[in-house]
């Protein structure tokens, strides 16, 4: 009888597992199909109109997910409530410190130049919203259900890494190099799922995945000038590459072991 009870609480798992990997596979679908529709549009609204389309079709997703997997959306932590907009806004304070250490410890120790780009309001404003769309759909898609239908069956460190390699993954099969997928992306989305466990939603942890990744374009670490612009000093572009790296994983390091060890307000929890 045991045995059998057992049995039971394994296929559950394995079942669970089968639908969340369905889950992210088909998120990664609407991605690629609407990106293909919006191809052909001549616009710089086209990258956020895909954000939108692919945040709201995650979120639409999510509810027959969440009933194959007899959970309601709030068990998910995918529904708005009173608190939404402050944890965003807390999230996203959070996301701008870390983001900003981050580029203090590169220019301490690294070789870089940095010059302002003297971008206009209206470009800034569009890099906000942008990477404020594309957070809430990844929070949705790798933070919602995926995350928290797992973290119900396996416990909340087993369905980490497993979420975590499954984000690894995706960014892979966007174009970064395994580097930049797992130990970038891969330990992002630690943190990420922790202040989703922990915070019980996914509010905070949209404001605090915008604001790292709005942050890193602001101080010029997306490939492009943002507010700043940053160069390397000839010569130590590799050094530069290895030494940003290092400081990644040395900041959000310590943001993981924050919000692992320190004790949350109510009003975050709920």
């Amino acid at each position: 009888m045991k045995q059998t009870g057992y049995n039971r609480i394994a296929a559950g798992k394995i079942n669970t597992l089968w639908r969340v990997m369905l889950f992210c596979m088909l998120c990664a679908l609407l991605l690629v199909v609407g990106s293909a529709v919006l191809k052909s549009w001549q616009s710089p609204l086209a990258d956020l109109s895909l954000g939108a389309f692919a945040t709201v079709a995650s979120f639409l997703l999510s509810i027959p997910f969440a009933k194959w997997e007899k959970l309601s959306l709030g068990q998910l932590g995918i529904v708005p409530g009173k608190a939404t907009f402050s944890k965003v806004g807390t999230g996203f304070l959070i996301g701008l410190l870390i983001a900003g250490l981050h580029f203090s410890l590169v220019l301490i120790f690294g070789h870089i130049s940095v010059t302002s780009a003297n971008p206009s309001f209206h470009l800034v404003m569009f890099y906000f919203l942008l990477y404020l769309t594309l957070a809430a759909r990844e929070e949705i898609a790798f933070r919602g259900y995926a995350l928290r239908s797992l973290s119900y069956k396996v416990g909340h460190w087993k369905a980490q890494l497993i979420i975590a390699f499954i984000f690894a993954l995706e960014h892979m099969a966007g174009g970064f190099t395994w580097q930049q997928a797992f130990l970038g992306s891969g330990v992002g989305a630690v943190l990420f799922g922790i202040a989703a466990l922990r915070t019980k939603g996914i509010a905070l942890p949209v404001g605090l995945h915008a604001a790292w990744n709005f942050g890193q374009w602001s101080f010029g670490f997306k490939n492009m000038p943002g507010i700043w612009h940053v160069l390397p000093v000839e010569g130590f572009e590799e050094k530069n590459q290895q030494l940003t790296m290092i400081c990644y994983l040395i900041v959000v390091g310590l943001a993981i072991a924050a919000f692992y060890l320190y004790p949350l307000r109510t009003s975050l929890k709920n």
